[in-house]
């Protein structure tokens, strides 16, 4: 599904915020990225969304050698992806259904096919009652978890997460987390961005850690 090779990235002039990073990520795993604030864990994710070129080494998405993609192959690629922003990147003028429901309407469905994903989506999140509202009245938790709902309705081949549990409470977040794990067990590939030690001492999934734009894979 992902496969790194020495990837690096600069900014401009400035220091190296991934060094050398090599790793894989199969078809179906799922795994957190953690490591401190500034450790580089948003720009990896920015790379593997196509949003960021490495500045050297290799990334393979999906098969394919992303160094060798025209930007006409990168929206069919992201359109097998979901994400969630730490900025959540909500629609302001749509409602909450109309943002959870957009990927299965940019796919060409129709209402009647995904009314009810969305419905108990949104109900898993604890928002049910609010699907008529507009982001601008949602506080910063419930406008995560309305990202969340839109990163997986479409049943994604990968997910990518910044913080997806950064906004809500412990019991939210485990109920996300178990969100994530039946979303995984249909086949999703997951990856999810936390500096939420105890969360992910309470999930038990492997772990990559980035320090100082160093990955190095827990034990």
């Amino acid at each position: 599904m992902i496969e790194l090779d020495a990837v690096k990235l600069f900014y401009g002039h400035g220091p190296e915020v991934l060094k050398d990073v090599t790793c894989t990520i199969g078809q179906g795993e799922m795994r957190f990225l953690t490591g401190p604030s500034g450790a580089g864990k948003s720009s990896l994710l920015r790379i593997l969304f196509l949003a960021l070129r490495p500045t050297a080494g290799h990334f393979r998405l999906f098969g394919s050698d992303t160094g060798k993609l025209t930007e006409r192959a990168v929206p069919g690629l992201r359109r097998k992806m979901g994400v969630v922003f730490q900025d959540f990147r909500l629609l302001s003028h749509l409602t909450v259904f109309d943002n959870v429901a957009l990927p299965m309407r940019v796919a060409g469905h129709s209402e009647s096919k995904y009314r009810l994903d969305v419905e108990e989506l949104l109900d898993w999140v604890g928002l049910k009652s609010r699907l008529a509202d507009y982001p601008d009245t949602l506080s910063g938790g419930e406008k995560q978890r309305v990202a969340i709902a839109r990163a997986v309705v479409a049943k994604p081949q990968l997910l990518l997460a910044d913080e997806p549990t950064g906004s809500v409470d412990t019991q939210m977040a485990k109920r996300l987390i178990r969100l994530f794990e039946e979303l995984n067990k249909l086949g999703t590939t997951i990856l999810l961005a936390t500096h939420d030690e105890k969360l992910i001492a309470r999930a038990r999934l492997p772990v990559f850690r980035l320090d100082s734009g160093v990955l190095r894979v827990d034990p």
